[in-house]
């Protein structure tokens, strides 16, 4: 029997992507975990696999075309077969996104989401869990469409989904929806409303626009940002809204490093592989979290938690010509330089590319940003959030410093810690600062 295949849910908060590309023609044949076509996030570009063999019977976008979650790809099935009678005219219109038996319940194909559009049911383990003001929100009808992340926030806002009007196709409401209807009060009963003022209060929703009309003072060009920027945009803000920043800075002796570089450098011509000083700050890095483990953590603020993580995931922010993408060095205490080394290189070409997978972006436990190529000393690098912590790297030069009471020349490298002061003290980024000096001074520890 035909399937319609819907655009997966790939994760980390993504709902819609563009066409790049179609590897495949409609009357095709393909095989399960084919590759059908690539499509762009604000993250990476990933690639879509066939759920199963058969015929591609339809094909729905085109490239360039963007696509929202829940909306079909291609209809799959054998040759000559009629497509679905209930899926006949779907498009990128509203006919995509009806609900359907067949979407109540997530099939997973090649480890990805197939369908979206899930509706709870009032006696789930989701629903029991809820707070007192939480259920005190009706149950959300079955003519409600909306995607899952929409409906969590719903809830987050103690929002009834039934009274807000969809603007999406086929009346799906989208996210801003979600956060117009939070600001105009929309909660869920009356007698919530005025107990939640203050907690919507601190989500504005939609920014309301500039009221100054700047092409009156002279010629002005609009961009529209969208894709990584506006992903960027909407990470940074979140997390200077929601960690207090604070930042930590020192200098590092790096004059034993270099050497030591050098050496690994030659060795890494010789096996093809690129070693530049990175690596080395990745292991010291990570032996000053196993030291001071409440950098490598997240803060659970509404459960008053701190999540210490046993594992040391590195994210190093990589500059591209779309923005900056942070791809992560995992488990980085397992492996030694040449091995990140290859992984370094591996991870910023594909980013530059656009051909990193989700997985290479996700579960980083500390970032490492290095603007010190491009220019600069010392800033004040924002937290990847939900992380605790992030270092930035400035510009390495030599420097007259002064060692056992004699002016010499040393290779200098300008560290910047930022932190966030809600769990982590000055004097304890202090301690975890020397210790990173440490280890960097004497790099014969970084095995």
């Amino acid at each position: 029997m035909a399937m319609n295949f819907k655009f997966p849910d790939v994760g980390e908060g993504i709902h819609e992507g563009k066409m790049v590309k179609w590897l495949v023609k409609e009357g095709d044949e393909v095989k399960e975990d084919a590759v059908l076509c690539e499509v762009e996030t604000d993250k990476a570009v990933v690639e879509i696999p066939s759920p199963r063999k058969g015929f591609l019977l339809k094909l729905y976008f085109k490239e360039g075309d963007v696509i929202k979650v829940g909306q079909t790809l291609v209809t799959i099935g054998e040759k000559g077969e009629a497509i679905p009678i209930e899926e006949k005219t779907v498009s990128k219109s509203a006919s995509s996104m009806q609900p359907s038996s067949s979407m109540q319940k997530p099939a997973v194909a090649s480890g990805l989401i197939q369908s979206t559009s899930q509706v709870a049911s009032p006696s789930s383990s989701q629903f029991q869990s809820q707070t007192a003001s939480q259920s005190a929100i009706p149950q959300v009808g079955a003519g409600v469409i909306a995607t899952p992340s929409v409906r969590q926030r719903a809830r987050e806002l103690n929002l009834d989904l039934n009274s807000v009007k969809g603007s999406g196709p086929g009346g799906r409401i989208t996210s801003e929806d979600v956060e117009n209807a939070a600001k105009m009060g929309k909660v869920g009963s009356a007698g919530n409303a005025s107990s939640n003022s203050s907690q919507s209060s601190s989500f504005q929703g939609k920014p309301a626009p500039l009221e100054t009309d700047f092409s009156k003072f002279g010629e002005i060009e609009k961009q529209k940002i969208s894709g990584i920027r506006k992903r960027i945009s909407e990470v940074m803000s979140k997390s200077k809204k929601t960690a207090a920043h604070v930042t930590h800075f020192d200098n590092v002796d790096i004059t034993a490093l270099s050497k030591i570089r050098e050496d690994y450098k030659a060795q890494g011509e010789q096996k093809g592989i690129k070693v530049t000083y990175l690596p080395f700050i990745i292991k010291a890095v990570v032996l000053a979290l196993q030291k001071h483990p409440k950098f490598n953590s997240s803060f659970d603020e509404a459960n008053d938690e701190i999540i210490l993580k046993k594992y040391f995931n590195i994210g190093i922010a990589i500059d591209t010509p779309d923005g900056l993408i942070v791809p992560v060095i995992h488990f980085a205490d397992k492996k030694d330089i040449f091995e990140i080394s290859s992984e370094i290189t591996k991870l910023a070409s594909e980013a530059k590319e656009r051909k990193l997978k989700i997985e290479d972006l996700k579960g980083g436990s500390f970032t490492i940003t290095n603007i010190g190529s491009i220019g600069g000393e010392f800033f004040t690098p924002i937290i990847n959030f939900p992380e605790v912590a992030i270092l930035g790297l400035g510009r390495m030069g030599e420097k007259v410093v002064v060692s056992e009471g004699k002016a010499v020349i040393s290779k200098v490298l300008p560290l910047s810690l930022s932190f966030d002061h809600r769990i982590i003290d000055g004097a304890e980024a202090a301690r975890f600062a020397n210790d990173l000096i440490i280890l960097l001074e004497n790099p014969e520890k970084l095995k």
